[in-house]
């Protein structure tokens, strides 16, 4: 790519160029606002190479051989193991080798100038970019700057981790080779879903979980079925056990996790997946009067509270840690600048409903892609009556529906609706099952919508699929 040129005012200054970043300089371009994008890694962001894309295509193999292995006529060709290197390779075509080629052409395209480099703000709309041979750069925005700068993994302080070459999240999803043992700390998404990968890939996988079950944020049915499977396949689950230090045997030798207890574990490595946290702790927000390292809060336009130029898309406002939701926000914030760049006096300082981020609030949606699939949007149960909800929770086991007795022998999973008896709307919905993240999206539209339970019922489902389990809900819900 060519060195961008030109002039170093811009309407708008974009900071990180994952999907988040890319989506608000494409709708600022759209409205015909100049825009300029500074990235310190790979155009594309954590998801192209760390997360999204090579974590479902190393998950994509063993779900696909696991539901094979269900289907009569087809269970007995699908009993060996994985191509390893054939599934490694795969992951590797899907970030493109490391490469971002691709992506850059893409924002070259919309006309987004680029900038190599670490950027920092340097007081209201202004932004230093230092590049990677330590030249700088000062970039002003006419309208708005957009921190898209995402989130990273966090290790914690225990005795001898950081000696120990931990695996976080990037780690687990671009390693070259299979250890032959591995340890995963932590019960949410990237522990089961990265346990789920390098089992069946044929690593020996302990999963250590703090707490008493997997996928804690989720209806408990979910993180039970996910342990089930996860056991049935070879893997050992612990709950209840907390890790105190962590030991290596020089750079490459084995490591022993240390329990609470005493008790040692070692292995070949250990993924801790133990949260999140922003990365805004080196971007100059101590010179806008925000505090470095910190979660920054929004409106719903994702506009930074107190400010009429700073907008905080994606991971860093801590609304929804997705790259889905993140992109959501992407195409909020980019028309919200352009409205207001325009004199849309609509906008004002509130919320504004044609670009505002709602469905932040109560109908995030999240797919977790172990064997049972977990799908879900909107509340949980729990959530619904914390937040004062007067609620019904409506449950069905998938395997009583004749497209899930269908789709494999043995069909194992569980529907659950969370139900506003007051306005008779559904405010939650979740699945845990083979295949229900293709349903997500009737389910979504069910909660987005606030579609009536009465109106549900004329929304007939096909027979026989899996999703004839929204009649059967339905059924049980009216008794």
């Amino acid at each position: 790519m060519t060195d961008v040129t030109g002039p170093l005012e811009y309407d708008v200054v974009v900071l990180g160029a994952g999907p988040v970043g890319e989506n608000v300089a494409d709708r600022v371009r759209a409205a015909g606002l100049s825009a300029a994008v500074v990235e310190s890694e790979l155009i594309g962001g954590e998801c192209s190479y760390w997360a999204c894309m090579p974590s479902k295509a190393l998950l994509r193999p063993a779900i696909a051989r696991a539901e094979a292995r269900r289907v009569p006529g087809l269970s007995g060709a699908v009993q060996g193991p994985l191509d390893t290197k054939a599934v490694l390779g795969n992951r590797d075509a899907f970030t493109s080798h490391w490469k971002d080629d691709g992506q850059v052409a893409w924002l070259d395209g919309i006309g987004a100038a680029i900038h190599r480099g670490h950027g920092r703000l340097e007081g209201p709309r202004r932004v230093s970019v230092t590049g990677p041979d330590g030249e700088q750069l000062l970039l002003t925005a006419r309208h708005a700057v957009a921190v898209c700068t995402g989130s990273r993994a966090v290790l914690p302080g225990l005795p001898g981790l950081a000696d120990a070459a931990p695996w976080t999240s990037r780690e687990a999803t671009s390693a070259q080779r299979v250890p032959g043992r591995l340890v995963v700390v932590g019960g949410g998404v990237v522990g089961v879903e990265m346990a789920t990968a390098w089992r069946a890939l044929g690593a020996e996988v302990t999963l250590l979980v703090r707490g008493e079950g997997l996928l804690p944020r989720m209806e408990p049915f979910a993180g039970e079925l996910v342990a089930r499977s996860l056991t049935e396949a070879g893997a050992t689950v612990r709950t209840g056990v907390s890790v105190t230090a962590v030991e290596r045997d020089g750079s490459t030798g084995p490591v022993t996790v240390v329990l609470g207890d005493g008790e040692r574990v070692e292995a070949d490595e250990v993924l801790f997946a133990t949260g999140r946290a922003p990365r805004t702790d080196d971007l100059g927000l101590e010179t806008v009067g925000l505090e470095p390292g910190s979660w920054l809060t929004v409106d719903d336009s994702c506009r930074v509270e107190g400010s009429d130029w700073l907008y905080a898309v994606g991971d860093v406002n801590h609304r929804a840690l997705l790259t889905h939701q993140g992109k959501y926000q992407a195409r909020v914030a980019g028309a919200s600048i352009a409205a207001r760049a325009r004199g849309v006096k609509a906008l004002g300082t509130a919320p504004w409903t044609a670009h505002a981020a709602t469905a932040d609030h109560r109908a995030v949606t999240q797919v977790v892609f172990t064997e049972p699939e977990i799908a879900a949007v909107g509340l949980t149960l729990a959530e619904a009556e914390a937040a004062g909800h007067r609620v019904r929770a409506v449950d069905y086991d998938l395997s009583g529906v004749a497209g899930a007795a269908l789709y494999a022998d043995g069909y194992r999973g569980h529907a659950r609706m969370i139900v506003d008896l007051d306005a008779e709307t559904l405010l939650g919905v979740t699945f845990a099952g083979p295949a229900v993240g293709e349903m997500l999206h009737s389910a979504t539209v069910a909660v987005v919508g606030e579609v009536p339970i009465d109106r549900l019922w004329h929304a007939v489902p096909a027979y026989p699929t899996i999703s004839e389990v929204w009649l059967r809900l339905l059924e049980t819900y009216r008794g």
